[in-house]
């Protein structure tokens, strides 16, 4: 019985370890997204790479089965964004 208490525990403490991760990944990410708004509404250039590279992360912890896949961000998803919050 001890084993099996053992076993959850350890589940239970990796599945805890993986969102906590994926909440510090996605705040990253939500960080960089909005430095890249920020860019695009002045006017000066930005790119979206680092978006990118956490999502990159993001969706490999996502093959574990516990979060959720993210979308690759364009600069054009960016500048359309842009565009419709200005209306």
């Amino acid at each position: 019985m001890s084993e099996v208490h053992e076993a959850i525990t350890a589940h239970i403490q990796k599945q805890h370890a993986i969102l906590k991760r994926f909440a510090e990944l996605e705040q990253e990410r939500e960080r960089y997204i909005e430095e890249a708004v920020m860019l695009c509404q002045n006017g000066q250039p930005f790119t979206v790479e680092k978006i990118n590279a956490v999502t990159k992360k993001i969706n490999e912890l996502a093959k574990q089965g516990t979060v959720p896949v993210r979308k690759y961000v364009t600069a054009e998803m960016v500048k359309e964004y842009v565009e419709r919050s200005k209306k």
